[in-house]
Parts: C-alpha cells; sequence; structure tokens
C-alpha cells in the first residue's frame, strides 16, 4: 500500500520538491527511482506506513508526495525519507538536497544558477517578468496541477527576491 502511483494522489497531498545539480542520464534516473522505492518501501509515521508516490520530472526534479489523510508525518519519519536522499546523493555524486539554487526555463531547457547569479541576471534583464522560474516551495500536489509550479517570474516569490531591472 505504501507506493502510489504519483498521478493518483490526491490534490491535499503534501509535495517536496527535490533538485538535482544536473540532469540525469538514463541510468542514473533508473537508479533514483530503485533507491527511492527501496529506500521508503517501509516508511512509516509512529508504525504505520506513508502512502506516499514519486516522479521523475524534466531528468531533475524529484517530486515526491504523502498523503496524510491516512498516515501523518512525523519529524522523524521526513528526516528518515531525508536519510535515504542523502545516500542516495553520496551513490551518485550529485545534490539533491541544495535549495540554495535557482532553476529557470531558458532556450526549452533547465538552467540552475545560483542565487547571486539569478540576481545579477534579473538586475541585467536576461530574466524578464515572464521568464519562467520553477517555485519549488509548492506545498501540495493540488497546487503543482493548478500551473504553480513552473510559472513566470513575476507570478512567484522570486519577483519580490529577484526584482527585474533594479540595481
Amino acid at each position: 500500500m505504501p507506493l502510489a502511483p504519483f498521478d493518483r494522489l490526491p490534490d491535499h497531498a503534501r509535495l517536496w520538491i527535490f533538485t538535482a545539480d544536473r540532469p540525469l542520464n538514463a541510468d542514473e534516473k533508473r537508479l533514483v527511482g530503485d533507491s527511492v522505492e527501496a529506500g521508503l518501501a517501509a516508511w512509516n509515521a509512529h508504525g504505520s506506513p506513508v502512502q506516499w508516490g514519486y516522479e521523475l520530472v524534466h531528468d531533475q526534479f524529484l517530486l515526491i508526495g504523502v498523503d496524510e489523510t491516512v498516515t501523518e508525518l512525523s519529524g522523524c519519519s521526513i528526516d528518515s525519507a531525508v536519510r535515504q536522499l542523502k545516500a542516495l546523493e553520496g551513490r551518485l555524486g550529485l545534490s539533491l538536497l541544495d535549495n540554495s539554487r535557482v532553476f529557470y526555463r531558458e532556450g526549452g531547457g533547465v538552467r540552475r544558477v545560483t542565487r547571486n547569479e539569478f540576481r545579477d541576471l534579473a538586475r541585467s534583464g536576461a530574466v524578464t517578468g515572464d521568464t519562467v522560474v520553477f517555485n519549488n516551495v509548492v506545498a501540495t500536489v493540488g497546487e503543482l496541477r493548478q500551473g504553480n509550479w513552473e510559472v513566470p517570474l513575476r507570478r512567484s516569490w522570486h519577483a519580490e527576491a529577484f526584482p527585474v531591472g533594479r540595481t
């Protein structure tokens, strides 16, 4: 019961978005899938199994959703999932837990830069209010489905943090 197809999770399911610092190749994607499934197969909170699902998007974003109406997560259960991801980072030699980067669309692809680099791009006009950014703080699967993940910069928290055209 714990693993559910991601597309069958309810809109109210809690969502975490983990970002790989580079696109994954086919072998790495398979390893991520196998590792997430094996590592979280026995995921539980206070002894009750957690109903969860995952999806790997754009070869770079690991989405994990949890239906907390089945089992409410505790700090310990979240920590156990994070430990599994840290172990996976070591096996793949990449970062999944570094949320200090900004991801945005450029030329049909996904670009990852530091916050300072993104600030400079915004100031110079290289990114605009229409630049599509990844709002990796969306909290539920429903927000993701409603189109609140890949959004124009002007509709995201990015607009306040990185004012466009201001020096």
